[in-house]
């Protein structure tokens, strides 16, 4: 028996008609990012000794503002077990990386007893993009840019 996310809609849930022809539609939790780090990762330990890790990447957006510059979005990354530990001893700021994972939404409360929410991509998989000092990735010229930004700390550290 798989031991998969849970069960499958109902196939009615699943299953629609449209202009005669009929679609399945599933549920689908997926986010593709690249971008570059804008701090070195920060690798902790569950109680039960699983590695986490957790970076943030800075993601430029297609688009310029109406000053013709290039914003970019801050998104915050967790990675678990082997693949944190290998993103902890070979990322560091200013690296570029492709992240595959899935958006998920935690709660938290502040020490002030405030309830809040924080976005996170948990990842599946993380690809270094540029050679490191130390690490794999293809070869390419390493251009400093998004990844000297200062971003200003809004979100608490990823606790379990």
């Amino acid at each position: 028996m798989s031991s998969g996310p849970g069960p499958l809609p109902e196939i009615n849930e699943a299953v629609r008609f449209r202009d005669g022809l009929c679609q399945v539609v599933f549920p689908v939790n997926r986010i593709v990012l690249v971008g570059r780090l804008v701090r070195n990762p920060e690798l902790r330990y569950t109680q039960t000794g699983v590695p986490v890790a957790t970076f943030t990447l800075a993601v430029s957006r297609p688009f310029a503002n109406q000053q013709g510059e290039r914003e970019a979005d801050f998104i915050d990354v967790v990675v678990w077990r082997n693949q944190a530990e290998n993103c902890s001893q070979y990322l560091s700021k200013g690296r570029m990386v492709g992240v595959d994972g899935r958006l998920q939404i935690r709660s938290y409360e502040t020490a002030d007893g405030q309830r809040r929410k924080a976005a996170e991509v948990v990842a599946d998989r993380v690809e270094f993009l540029d050679r490191g000092r130390e690490g794999p990735g293809p070869t390419g010229d390493f251009e400093p840019g998004i990844g000297d930004m200062d971003v200003p700390d809004g979100t608490p550290s990823f606790d379990e």
